[in-house]
């Protein structure tokens, strides 16, 4: 072989080595229809090592080929042996979806397409900082379970769903509304999607849960739609703020209400089933509620837990978790929620049907609170920009409306003042003899045509008004950071604390200036209308009870209680040194005596009584022949 036949055979063999060189480095990529394949391969080969068969027949997405071609190790097979099927959605990047209307900011993770994140734009905590109700710090709180018919329990917070043609950011106002679609996708038209409809201006969100053709994998039972945690507290004092946390799920308008009140944890009964009107978690001041849509749609089981748990300083931290569990008989099934979260201001919760989250107490001071003081009040506040001023002027309507009742009252207790001295000289005349005393006593009621009973009546008849009234303002909303004096008053949902005790009297530390002011002028009060000896530690025990009971109070509450008394007293005053039908003892006796159906009962047992030998207190006194002249009609 001659030089240049050599040179040639080396050129050529330079040649190949470096075409094979050049072709090893940059080989066409694998097509993507191999890449299932491939996929479909290797999760075989997991299914097989985890002994499980459900993987082996399914047709993976793209992202799921990705995942299992990667490689077949020991994180793949912990994930299979979790998740199972869905062991491809278990890694991915934690993206957050942020949507902004006129009253509020949420977040979105695309891991579990789970809410993260709802702070209200009108609303602050008590630190000054907007009010963020989602205790994210214990992660997602809105999200979907289920089983799997390889017993895979699924908690999809885990999982990284794909986000639909969704931006980072998205700003809505007036009438806009935006949609977005997560999905968990398994191929052939086997998928879940999650979807959120955000609106322009409005608390409400529609969330729409759609599982299609998964009856392979899902089991019958169906799967959950869950809000953990309740709500993120706001208020200065968790254990004020836990006192209105409750879980409750109305049904035909018809609540039924879990309340953790000590160390237990609580739940319902029995799952609340069929069609409900809507499931909802509160807090003293906000809410979170579930209103299946359209309503009657679909029936569902609800489930909640509360538990109650001590914070440091005497704080109380109440927490309710909520399961909704929704059946899958197989197909394409879809359950839609109108979902509010926001504050529990009647005119919002009243567009969505809600205001059973309201808390106005039993049915009759529900009724004469949310149909007759709450509108007053926020009528008045239309008006009137500062709302200690509102509850003033409603103190004063108030009083007025009263007023027939408490005239009775007043007047009743003026004639007690007349004939004490009479009362008294009977007291002195038979210190010895109860029996007597009593039947004088009542004798002289009867000569003076007095009811010692008829003070109470109009008191129980303006109770009905004032346990709504107190209903309406320890829950109000429009308290709640209101402010009436800078320099005091700043918050007139809070006590207005002004001494502390180094210890607990009844379990009271702290006294609040209202409570002190409302308990002076309820001493005065008494003091002017209370006039029995007997009654005497009345005057004192009372307003000092009061004083400790209402120091926990919102200030405002007690500032009206306070003005209230304050027109108690003046009303008084006009009618003991003013009113041209100042009463004597003279215009008692002219007065026609007319007895009443409680009078004649008291009578009628009196007179029961003292047929066998015995007295009843409070009846007016009536002899053996005043008794057998009304038998003849005389």
């Amino acid at each position: 072989m001659d030089r240049n036949s050599i040179i040639g055979f080396v050129l050529i063999g330079v040649i190949v080595t470096v075409w094979l060189f050049y072709t090893s480095v940059n080989q066409a990529p694998e097509p993507a229809k191999d890449k299932v394949t491939k996929g479909r391969d290797t999760a075989k080969v997991i299914a097989d090592k985890a002994d499980t068969t459900i993987a082996k027949d399914t047709a993976f997405t793209d992202a799921a080929a990705d995942s299992l071609t990667a490689g077949v190790n020991k994180d793949s097979l912990a994930a299979f042996e979790k998740f199972g099927v869905f062991a491809p959605f278990s890694n991915g990047s934690d993206d957050t979806i942020t949507i902004e209307n006129e009253l509020l900011i949420a977040k979105i993770s695309v891991k579990g397409a789970a809410l993260v994140e709802w702070t209200l734009k009108k609303y602050n905590k008590w630190d000054g900082v907007p009010a963020q109700l989602i205790r994210n710090e214990l992660g997602a709180t809105y999200y979907m379970a289920f089983d799997t018919r390889d017993n895979k329990a699924i908690d999809t917070r885990d999982l990284y769903f794909e986000s639909v043609s969704a931006k980072k950011l998205n700003k809505l106002t007036g009438s806009d509304s935006l949609k977005l679609t997560f999905r968990l996708s398994l191929g052939n038209d086997r998928e879940i999607l999650r979807s959120y409809t955000f609106y322009g201006n409005s608390y409400i969100m529609m969330t729409d849960f759609v599982v299609s053709n998964m009856n392979d994998y899902l089991k019958p039972i169906g799967f959950t739609v869950n809000w953990d945690n309740g709500l993120k507290y706001q208020e200065y004092r968790s254990d004020l703020e836990s006192g209105d946390a409750i879980a409750m799920v109305v049904k035909n308008d018809e609540p039924d209400e879990i309340d953790a009140t000590d160390n237990q944890p609580v739940k319902f009964d029995s799952p609340i089933d069929g069609y409900i009107d809507f499931a909802a978690i509160k807090s003293k001041y906000f809410v979170t509620a579930f209103i299946p849509y359209p309503k009657n749609a679909f029936e569902v089981k609800v489930n909640a837990t509360g538990t109650r748990h001590a914070l440091p300083d005497n704080g109380v931290l109440e927490s309710y978790d909520m399961n909704i569990k929704l059946p899958y008989k197989g197909g394409v099934v879809k359950n839609s929620f109108r979902v509010y979260i926001g504050p529990l201001e009647y005119d919002e919760v009243h567009k969505y049907g809600l205001q059973r989250t309201m808390s106005f107490g039993w049915w009759l001071f529900r009724i004469i609170g949310e149909y007759a003081l709450l509108p007053f009040i926020k009528l008045i506040s239309t008006f009137v920009p500062n709302f200690g001023i509102v509850l003033i002027i409603f103190s004063i309507f108030i009083k007025i409306l009263l007023y027939p009742f408490s005239i009775t009252q007043m007047r009743s207790s003026q004639k007690m003042q007349l004939i004490n001295p009479e009362i008294a000289k009977i007291r002195e005349k038979y210190k010895d003899d109860p029996k007597a005393q009593q039947q004088e006593t009542m004798k002289i009621y009867g000569q003076y045509g007095i009811n010692p009973a008829s003070g109470c009546l109009p008191l129980l008849l303006q109770m009905p008004i004032l346990i709504a009234l107190w209903k309406v303002l320890n829950s109000a909303i429009d308290l709640r950071q209101a402010e009436f004096l800078p320099f005091w008053l700043t918050d007139l949902s809070l006590p207005d604390y002004v001494i502390h005790f180094p210890f607990a009297i009844i379990g009271i530390t702290d006294l609040s200036g209202l409570a002190i002011l409302m308990g002076i002028t309820m001493f005065i009060q008494q003091k002017m209308t209370i006039t029995d000896p007997r009654q005497k530690m009345m005057v004192y025990m009372m307003p000092v009870m009061f004083t400790l009971m209402f120091s926990n109070l919102p200030s405002g509450l007690n500032l009206y209680y306070f003005m209230f008394n304050i027109l108690s007293i003046g009303q008084q005053i006009y009618i003991n040194k003013f009113s041209k039908k100042r009463l004597t003892l003279e215009d008692l006796k002219r007065m026609p005596k007319k007895e009443g159906w409680l009078q004649k009962k008291m009578r009628e047992a009196q007179e029961v009584a003292q047929s066998q030998g015995r007295s009843v207190p409070g009846a007016p006194y009536t002899s053996p022949k005043t008794k057998n002249q009304r038998k003849k009609g005389k």
